[in-house]
């Protein structure tokens, strides 16, 4: 029972012991929530309550609450009447791995989570403290968005939370898992994040839903179709991650920290590795066909390189012709841009090049050295991607790795061709280190496009055209496309055998970790949008 819930005859305890007694009860009732009806509505729906998820992001013990007791000061509506503690948002920190972590996380039992002026004062505050302590912060998201009978200081409240996703971009990890529904603006807060994790059926992101898009355009559509977790994992692009269920998904969100350092003046934290520094990849030799023309996946080249296979593929359903992945070479985490054959033939299209650009300045901003695999056959021709902007959305890949300062390595497996090459962070753009496979091919275009072009003339007068024209690719790729072209002109740094890349890769590493780089004296660049 609360003071404000007293009746006239009853008193505040005196003693010590009678008012530590009370503390205590107001602690548990703030803890337990609205009830056992409420909590069984939430498992009911396939959800988790907010202190169980709590529980599962952080380690055992570890979490320390930040204003358990506040309650809104709202009347009007019936709100008066409904003043319960935590206000429907349960903030604090806690470790992750042994690592410090602030948290927020909705109570979707409480007002349906939905943001009011106190619940947003809680957030707005964990978020400053995360940002002052230079440690990552995680919202867990299952909330109605803001809440209608306190007006506009609810839209108030989000902005606050705008801002200061702005201020720590950058600067610390944000990681936001939707767990429940998350509609208008408030979408704007993960989508401002570094990484969006989402369940599937369960949780869900639009600006306007599905009555509104109905009256607006007259189209049908579910919750799930305009914004679930399939649909921003793989059409969208909006979420980094999507899974089955919760304790699969904060799992997740556990590894992805492990990658991750606590902010941008650390390096990411290594680990030990009983992986051999030296072990031979000799399955890489057979693993990349000779002909250009045939597809392979290059996951499987990353988990040849790779410590223990093991390596953490960021959008894994979206702009599949870039794999983006964070992985360890001897302990240390690396961030790893790779074109995939096997789909689109590796080609970079509007939303390959969303997707690895944003990836690049995320390991830029955090100290994530970056491995470029090269094995593209340029941009994706066609009038759709013209007009769908492929210039500029090209330039975002070229400017984040021309604005890169962390350690760069390229490797070429097969084609390089065009302005793709040069993009996928060449010598020519900064990479410190440029290394090829012996079955390179470095040129401005593919063998038989380049021959119709410079022997054009020759072809069309020779009395066999066919004969003629493949006398000319033979002699074109002899003279300019031959692996050791670009080795002999400086252009990379060596020809190496597929066996040793892992050994060549971590002591290209290894020698970069002290690098020191400098960016123009500059408030900020402009970059293409």
């Amino acid at each position: 029972m609360t003071y404000r819930e007293r009746g006239p005859a009853e008193s505040v305890p005196h003693d010590t012991r009678g008012r530590v007694a009370e503390l205590h009860a107001l602690h548990e009732k703030a803890r337990v929530g609205p009830g056992e009806r409420a909590t069984r509505a939430q498992h009911d729906k396939g959800k988790l309550t907010v202190r169980e998820r709590i529980a599962l992001l952080l380690d055992e013990g570890s979490f320390t609450e930040v204003e358990p007791l506040r309650r809104h000061r709202a009347s009007g509506f019936g709100l008066e009447a409904r003043r319960p503690y935590t206000d429907g948002v349960v903030t604090g920190w806690g470790r992750v791995h042994g690592r410090t972590v602030f948290v927020y996380a909705h109570d979707f039992r409480i007002f349906g989570g939905a943001l009011g002026e106190s619940h947003a004062a809680k957030i707005h505050k964990i978020m400053d403290m995360a940002l002052a302590a230079g440690a990552p912060l995680v919202s867990l998201n299952d909330g109605a968005g803001a809440r209608i009978q306190e007006g506009v200081v609810a839209l108030a409240g989000y902005g606050g939370i705008f801002h200061r996703n702005t201020r720590a971009s950058g600067v610390i990890p944000q990681i936001s898992v939707m767990l429940g529904p998350c509609a208008g603006g408030a979408a704007y807060s993960p989508a401002l994040t570094d990484f969006v994790f989402m369940v599937r059926d369960t949780s869900q992101m639009f600006i306007t839903g599905p009555d509104v898009v109905r009256a607006v355009t007259g189209e049908e559509i579910t919750q799930n179709g305009l914004g679930g977790a399939d649909v921003h994992s793989e059409t969208s692009g909006v979420a980094h991650f999507s899974h089955d269920d919760e304790p699969t998904c904060i799992d997740d969100v556990r590894y992805l920290l492990s990658l991750l350092p606590a902010n941008n003046r650390e390096r990411p934290p290594a680990v030990p590795t009983t992986d051999p520094v030296d072990r031979r990849c000799d399955r890489l030799l057979d693993l990349v066909p000779t002909d250009g023309r045939k597809p392979y996946d290059v996951c499987e080249v990353i988990e040849e390189i790779v410590d223990h296979g093991e390596f953490l593929e960021v959008q894994e359903r979206w702009a599949t012709n870039v794999v983006c992945a964070l992985a360890r070479l001897d302990g240390e985490v690396v961030g790893i841009v790779a074109n995939q054959p096997r789909s689109l033939a590796g080609v970079l299209d509007v939303h390959a090049s969303q997707k690895a650009a944003r990836f690049v300045q995320h390991c830029d901003a955090f100290n994530i050295p970056l491995l470029t695999l090269l094995d593209v056959p340029g941009f994706l021709p066609g009038v759709d991607q013209e007009h769908g902007g492929i210039i500029r959305h090209g330039a975002k890949l070229l400017y984040a790795y021309c604005n890169a300062t962390v350690p760069r390595v390229q490797l070429i497996l097969r084609k390089a061709y065009g302005g793709a090459y040069i993009v996928m962070d060449s010598r020519s753009v900064g990479a410190d280190l440029s290394y090829a496979w012996p079955t390179n091919e470095i040129a401005v275009m593919g063998a038989e496009g380049a021959a119709n072009v410079v022997f054009r003339k020759e072809i069309a007068e020779a009395d066999d055209p066919e004969a003629m024209r493949a006398r000319m690719v033979k002699e074109y790729k002899s003279e300019l496309m031959h692996p050791y072209y670009a080795a002999e002109r400086g252009l990379v740094d060596d020809v190496i055998d597929p066996a040793e890349t892992r050994a060549v890769l971590i002591r290209s590493f290894a020698v970069l970790r002290t690098k020191q780089a400098d960016l123009p004296l500059r408030k900020h660049g402009n970059p293409p949008q």
